[in-house]
């Protein structure tokens, strides 16, 4: 009997130093409460509680990614798409977290839910696609609005992937290649106006210089002239037609 009363004593001072002594690690706090009442947030490193009147709960002050499951949006101009992200907190006050809401972790992500349905719902879907640095930063600023009550922080929202409509997407295809078409077209263009303006600057310079086109003329014979043809075409300036033409006439009209 003395032995049973001597374990029962060493057990019970066992518990009561387990319920009194508490280690808190660098990353978390504790939350007290003592008889009900909020006391405030302790550690880290070694607590010690009032047996049987204060209670404890630990929060983890580290940083939180959360992956926000598939959304199904209707975007400004009524495209349905399915959207996910990524969203990273991190309890900042302790005590709100525990007393402001019954699961800070629960209503952080159904806050972020809600809110990435509803911003990307006011969006056209070529700024989803396109602005997405600015449509993260409006989702961190409204996200952290309605979280900062409870002592959460949310540093970083980030829209992963947007998932289209196969319609969509053929037609998205469609687009890019009418666009890369038009680009072809307005490059070959330009080409065509800029080859168009030397040569009229070429043509003005051989009609300030007579000589510069039989130039021109013997140039080209010798170019022809190195490629071993076994056919010859010798172009005939149009000035030397003309002398031959008034020498025809000239000839007539004494006849």
């Amino acid at each position: 009997m003395p032995q049973a009363v001597i374990l029962f004593v060493i057990f019970a001072f066992l518990l009561l130093l387990f319920n009194t002594i508490k280690i808190l690690k660098e990353y978390e706090r504790g939350v007290v409460f003592r008889l009900g009442r909020l006391v405030g947030a302790r550690g880290p490193g070694l607590i010690i509680l009032i047996p049987f009147l204060e209670k404890m709960v630990r929060v983890d002050l580290r940083v939180v990614t959360y992956d926000i499951p598939p959304q199904d949006v209707i975007t400004k101009d009524n495209v349905s798409v399915k959207v996910n992200a990524v969203l990273y907190f991190q309890v900042t006050g302790p005590n709100e977290a525990i007393v402001s809401v019954a699961d800070f972790f629960q209503a952080t992500s159904q806050i972020a839910q809600t809110t990435l349905r509803s911003v990307l719902g006011q969006v056209e879907l070529d700024d989803l696609l396109a602005n997405r640095e600015k449509i993260n930063a409006q989702l961190q600023v409204i996200i952290d609005e309605q979280t900062e009550p409870w002592g959460v922080k949310v540093s970083v929202v980030e829209v992963k992937n947007v998932d289209l409509p196969p319609e969509m997407i053929r037609a998205m295809a469609k687009q890019a290649e009418a666009e890369r078409e038009r680009r072809s077209k307005v490059i070959h263009a330009e080409g065509e106006f800029q080859a168009s303006q030397k040569i009229a600057d070429a043509a003005t310079v051989i009609a300030t210089a007579p000589n510069a086109m039989q130039l021109r003329f013997l140039q080209t014979l010798v170019e022809v002239a190195a490629e071993k043809n076994s056919t010859m075409i010798f172009p005939v300036p149009i000035d030397l037609l003309g002398s031959l033409k008034d020498f025809l006439d000239a000839g007539a009209q004494r006849k």
